[in-house]
Formats: structure tokens, C-alpha cells, sequence
């Protein structure tokens, strides 16, 4: 049985964040970050919104157009509303489901990838054949340091949603590769807020309950990582660059999907971007990207699309999937 993506919708939240007021933070131009970085706006949620917020607002877009009997909840993220219990929990209970498992995945930024390979297991497993809810969701607007411009400027607050399930042989999930490096996981983090150093007075004067990032790291490993895990699932496809329809990369910053594009020999023109308006959305940047891309030019039956990102870990993934239009859905 082969399993891929039913349907897929995304959510970002109203408040729109410029660069003018990025540069009242943090000391620097909207000039300086759009050379940098690409991103001219992102989105931030209400502070009384958390990130189980966004992932109902995202899930109900999605099963608004479907009759979804859901075998597994699953939620991608690393801004969870608690520490315990599971976002996905929360947001089980505020969809209405009851009795199917629901529980969270945290690969940072590759967390969709994450997910998308566990659920592709859980369908096959299901004797049944039930979809499983996909949603990645970040809130990383409550762990960005606002005087720091080499993050505040990047990352921004969203939310997407697939219902993964079976599709015809031929169609859906032609490979997938997950890979972590573990040794490098002090590249990108958030260092206080766990068991390893809880939130204290020393914690908040040092600025540890923010994220923080080694960006020339997190280039380097996304350029050395990403072009190997796409010719792997590639090859695994028996597929070539120019078999593929779209490209939708972790939107790290709009210079990085660029560099990547150029080094995998992806045409631009089938590379979808929505980091420039929406800013870095963590977990949520591939799935928001492809379903933005679907919302505004709609995946054709057949279409190939190679998914990929990195993330903190570090984590890393790929996967090639194949686009199969499904009754009652805008797929």
C-alpha cells in the first residue's frame, strides 16, 4: 500500500511584522535584513495565542472540506504551549476527537518531515486505512530575543495541516530519508526552559530562555546535508532534478533557499517561497510553503514534489512525493 498527502491547508496569524519595526528592535535597517535574508514581512499570533491555536486554526481549514475519521493526531513543533502535557493532546480535545492517540514530534524546523514519515507508518499499520492529522505548527515569536537581529528578523509564526493516508500504487510518498547529527546540537537552541537548566533569575538575565543560533553553522550544515538527502530519495525515486514539478525547502531565509536551488540545479521558477512574506514559520515553513504554492497555483494529478529541510539537532530530511487527486479534495 503506498500512503501520501490527501489534502493539505495552512493558517498564519494576522498580525503582520515589517522590517521598519524589526530595525526599532534590534538596532539595524530593513535594508540590512532584506539584503540578508530576503524577508521583507512575517506574521505573529496574539500573545494570548499559543501554538495549539494555530494548529486548530490550520486543522479546520483543512477538515472543514472532509468527513476525517482520524486514526492518530500528530504535531509537529518545538514552541509546544506546555512542557506537559502533548500540544497534540490539547489540540485532540479542542478538534473533538476522542480515544485516537495524539502526541507531539520535535526535529525543530524538520519536525513536518518527522511526522510525515511516522504517519506513513501508522496508516500502513492501521487495518482500517486511516488518515492520519498531520499539523506542524511554531510559535516563535515568544522565544525570539528582540535585540538580536540576526534571529528576530528571521523567524516568523504559522501553522499547516495534511491528512496523510492511502493513495494508488504510483502515486504518494516514492521515498523518504531522516537523518540527525547529534554532536552538532549546540548549533541552534533554545538553552533554559528544561531539566538540563531550569528558568531561573540567572537564566533570564543571560537571555537563555531565548533562541539562539549559530547561523554560519546552520548554512553550512543545510548546504553540505540537504543536496545529499535529494539525490538520495532521487535516486530512490528513479527520478532526475528535472523530473521535479516543485521544489519546497525549509524557508530558513530567502538567500539560503536560493543557494540551495543554484546547488541542487532546481529550475527557480519550480522553487515556491514563501519566506519573504511570512518569515522562517519552524516546523510549519515546508508544509505552509506547499500548501501556499497549492492555494495559488493548484498541484496537478501526477505532479512530482521534492520536500527538504534542516533543522535543530541537527536534524535533516527529504522526501519525494507524487501528487494524487483525491475525491472531495482541492488535491
Amino acid at each position: 500500500m503506498t500512503v501520501g498527502i490527501l489534502d493539505i491547508d495552512y493558517h498564519v496569524p494576522p498580525i503582520e511584522v515589517s522590517n521598519d519595526t524589526i530595525s526599532a528592535w534590534a538596532d539595524t535597517t530593513p535594508e540590512w535584513i532584506v539584503d540578508r535574508t530576503g524577508i521583507r514581512t512575517r506574521r505573529y499570533a496574539h500573545t494570548t495565542d499559543p501554538t495549539s491555536t494555530l494548529a486548530v486554526a490550520a486543522a479546520r481549514r483543512l477538515l472543514d472540506r472532509h468527513q476525517a475519521d482520524p486514526s492518530a493526531i500528530i504535531v509537529a513543533t518545538s514552541t509546544p504551549d506546555h512542557p506537559l502535557p502533548a500540544t497534540a493532546a490539547i489540540v485532540q480535545g479542542i478538534l473533538g476527537f476522542r480515544d485516537i492517540p495524539a502526541f507531539d514530534v520535535n526535529a525543530v524546523c524538520t519536525g513536518f518531515l518527522y511526522a510525515l514519515r511516522l504517519a506513513s507508518a501508522l496508516v500502513r499499520d492501521d487495518p482500517r486505512r486511516r488518515p492520519v492529522l498531520v499539523i506542524a505548527a511554531d510559535k516563535y515569536s515568544t522565544i525570539m530575543d528582540r535585540s538580536d537581529r540576526r534571529t528576530v528578523a528571521l523567524f516568523g509564526d504559522g501553522a499547516a495541516a495534511a491528512l496523510v493516508g492511502p493513495v494508488p500504487d504510483g502515486s504518494g510518498l516514492l521515498a523518504q530519508q531522516l537523518v540527525a547529527h547529534g554532536a552538532l546540537h549546540d548549533t541552534v537552541k533554545v538553552p533554559a526552559g528544561g531539566s538540563r537548566q531550569p528558568i531561573d533569575a540567572r537564566a533570564l538575565e543571560h537571555g537563555d530562555h531565548y533562541f539562539k543560533m549559530n547561523g554560519r553553522g546552520a548554512r553550512d550544515y543545510a548546504l553540505n546535508t540537504l543536496p545529499a538527502l535529494v539525490d538520495d530519495v532521487l535516486r530512490e525515486s528513479d527520478l532526475g532534478v528535472g523530473d521535479i514539478d516543485r521544489f519546497v525547502f525549509h524557508q530558513a531565509n530567502l538567500r539560503l533557499v536560493e543557494e540551495l536551488a543554484v546547488k541542487i540545479g532546481a529550475d527557480p521558477d519550480r522553487v515556491p517561497v514563501t519566506v519573504d512574506r511570512f518569515g522562517n514559520t519552524g516546523a510549519a515553513s515546508v508544509p505552509v510553503t506547499l500548501a501556499h504554492s497549492h492555494r495559488e497555483r493548484p498541484i496537478a494529478h501526477g505532479e512530482n514534489i521534492l520536500l527538504a529541510g534542516v533543522g535543530g539537532g541537527l536534524t535533516g530530511g527529504a522526501a519525494v512525493l507524487r501528487w494524487h487527486r483525491t475525491g472531495g479534495s482541492d488535491g
